[in-house]
């Protein structure tokens, strides 16, 4: 029951994003993704979504291959995720940047509007509801854009950079919220940081990229005291963005 890329290689032309790469998120687990600029993370999280197909491997969904299915066909199967830029529908307000999401899912109007004014309140932002979402402060855009992620109560949430720009208290919080959806929602949670502190912190299993390669898997202490990990990655200094 996971989520997982199986041998996978992703080429753009002659450039060879990811190579022979496994790894799996299982539901109610919370694993990170971490890896400098250029190691092929944001090539996985398309990859596992439906936005970009595997050259060579597989995508697996509760053992099913799930390679030619599109991005649109993966969320109605339970794969979500945010994206680096916020990507709210700024005409709309809050609630209906939900709401639009559950529609989009098959839910009718009113059950989508109901269902999102609820995550909104599990979430602990239900005075959004009717703001704009193109005002919105950032870390609130953030959460909104998760809490859309959310609607249709995915087993897999993919947060691709969820922490960028926010402040120690700020991530502290992002931190918390990721460990409800595991723990309330059952839902399994990729997590795909610069903010290596936030990642050791909230995530049983990391997996670290470099040039498109798996180099190292396993627990914090593991990934802390891996040469090939501080050579490639976190140097001789305290974890930190990158």
């Amino acid at each position: 029951m996971a989520l997982a890329l199986k041998q996978v290689g992703v080429a753009f032309g002659g450039f060879q994003a990811l190579s022979d790469v496994s790894l799996a998120v299982s539901p109610g687990q919370v694993m990170g993704l971490i890896g400098p600029n250029g190691a092929g993370k944001t090539t996985c999280v398309n990859t596992l979504t439906g936005f970009q197909r595997p050259g060579t491997g597989a995508v697996m969904l509760e053992g099913r291959d799930v390679s030619r299915l599109s991005a649109h066909a993966l969320r109605r199967a339970g794969v979500a995720r945010t994206f680096q830029a916020g990507r709210l529908f700024t005409g709309l307000d809050v609630l209906d940047n939900l709401a639009c999401a559950g529609v989009g899912l098959g839910q009718r109007r009113a059950v989508a509007e109901q269902a999102a004014s609820d995550l909104l309140g599990w979430m602990g932002i239900s005075g959004l509801e009717s703001r704009p979402a193109a005002g919105l402060p950032y870390t609130d855009e953030r959460r909104v854009a998760i809490a859309r992620a959310l609607m249709g109560q995915p087993r897999y949430l993919l947060l691709d950079e969820p922490a960028a720009g926010m402040s120690e208290i700020e991530a502290a919080d992002l931190a918390a919220l990721i460990r409800r959806i595991a723990q309330e929602l059952g839902t399994g949670v990729m997590l795909i940081e610069h903010n290596v502190g936030l990642v050791l912190d909230v995530c049983a299993q990391v997996v670290v990229l470099d040039g498109g390669r798996v180099i190292k898997s396993g627990d914090r202490a593991a990934i802390l005291s891996s040469p090939a990990v501080r050579e490639a990655y976190l140097g001789s200094h305290e974890p930190e963005a990158v």
